[in-house]
């Protein structure tokens, strides 16, 4: 696959002033992205290059990788990734994300 602008949202950003994205940009943003990608596609630089306009180096980016052909609409789609990314690079149309920090998924 590839990226999906509609699976990027922002989350909150630590101030008032808004960008057109709806985050701040004095302080560094938060967002989610959901995808059937695997957490090593996502964190490939320019994997997010669609999205240069939006993300700013500093962003975290919370990555959930899913599994399954219809995990964006069966409910009971199953987790097969949870990472926190920063983006560290955002500029002349390059993005490129830490590879960031596993959140496990363990239950027991």
């Amino acid at each position: 696959m590839a990226y999906i602008a509609r699976n990027l949202t922002c989350v909150g950003a630590q101030n008032t002033l808004m960008h057109t994205d709806g985050c701040g940009r004095r302080a560094p943003a938060l967002f989610t992205y959901a995808t059937a990608d695997g957490i090593t596609t996502v964190r490939t630089s320019g994997y997010f290059n669609a999205a240069a306009d939006t993300l700013r180096k500093g962003d975290l980016v919370t990555v959930v990788s899913y599994s399954g052909a219809d995990w964006e609409t069966n409910n009971t789609r199953t987790v097969s990734g949870y990472q926190n990314m920063v983006v560290l690079t955002s500029a002349a149309g390059v993005v490129d994300l830490s590879d960031g920090s596993s959140i496990g998924l363990v239950n027991t």
